[in-house]
């Protein structure tokens, strides 16, 4: 049970929130435990699947996950208090910038957003931060998940890219490098194309929602796909309950930055997992845990 540090072989137990199998969070979940416990003996990070960033803030609140992976929109409505009482929750680490857009087979006629309005659409499981992500950029160019789309919400990440290969759906959203769905959309027979907000559409977006940043996802960074891709998200977190002693989360982000490299290796997208980024992708000093704030002093990060 979180903040119950079981004395196995004097180990600090630490459970850390991923989600549904099938997504990129417990992929990450697992690279993250791997190297942190690699690089610091006294740690045992043990990832638990639940139903995504949605889940893990309450779950974080009370207590029943000591770390959890949010994405950056779900951090933002939780510690900004937006349709809840705000989160009293801490930022240890920062994950990988995610970008949000669509993936259709390349044998498909769609290829822009307006193309998509009306079809049935894989938005996520329904606990994804993904989900939300969705619902801001769509509202940005005045669209409504569910009455301009047929919306599909998923029990488990993985079951999306099955429903675009078979044409139960036009198209799966998501993101981020190497993301699992879109790898296995893009591996189908037919290959993928990527449909994502237009020049127009992305100032539309990031200007109604400020906290929506235009990025662009790497050309190379799925199979077929040979040009970048602009399009908009924000950087995802990992987030500690409120009560994760300053000791335990100083350790962990130590370790986390001793194992840069070791993670990078295991994953890509980790490859952004950098305290630099940590402290650039904050939206303020403050939010970021007392322990992770006294590491980036101690390296020279922070003054």
């Amino acid at each position: 049970m979180a903040g119950n540090y079981a004395s196995a072989q004097e180990k600090t137990v630490v459970i850390h929130g991923t989600a549904t199998p099938g997504g990129g969070f417990p992929v990450y979940g697992a690279a993250f435990a791997d190297t942190i416990n690699e690089i610091d003996n006294t740690l045992s990070v043990q990832p638990k699947n639940t139903k995504g960033s949605t889940e893990n803030v309450p779950l974080l609140e009370a207590g029943s996950l000591d770390t959890g992976q949010v994405t950056g929109e779900v951090t933002y409505e939780a510690i900004t208090g937006i349709g809840r009482a705000r989160a009293n929750v801490k930022i240890l680490s920062a994950m990988y910038s995610n970008t949000g857009m669509f993936i259709v087979r390349a044998d498909s006629p769609y290829r822009t957003i307006a193309d998509l309005k009306g079809k049935p659409i894989a938005w996520g499981a329904s606990g994804s931060g993904f989900v939300v992500l969705a619902r801001y950029a769509m509202d940005g160019i005045g669209l409504d998940l569910d009455k301009d789309f047929q919306g599909i919400y998923l029990e488990k990440a993985a079951d999306g890219p099955a429903m675009v290969l078979d044409g139960r759906a036009a198209a799966l959203w998501g993101g981020g490098v190497g993301w699992p769905g879109f790898v296995a959309v893009a591996k189908g027979p037919a290959g993928a194309r990527f449909i994502a907000p237009s020049a127009d559409e992305v100032k539309r977006i990031t200007a109604k929602h400020t906290f929506i940043k235009p990025l662009t996802l790497p050309a190379g960074s799925y199979p077929g796909q040979d040009a970048p891709v602009n399009t908009v998200g924000s950087w995802a977190f990992v987030l500690t309950r409120p009560t994760l002693p300053d000791d335990v989360a100083y350790r962990l982000v130590r370790a986390l930055h001793k194992g840069e490299s070791a993670i990078g290796k295991r994953l890509d997208q980790a490859r952004e997992s950098t305290m630099a980024n940590t402290l650039a992708a904050a939206p303020r000093v403050d939010l970021l845990h007392p322990g992770t704030q006294r590491y980036l002093r101690e390296i020279g990060l922070l003054k």
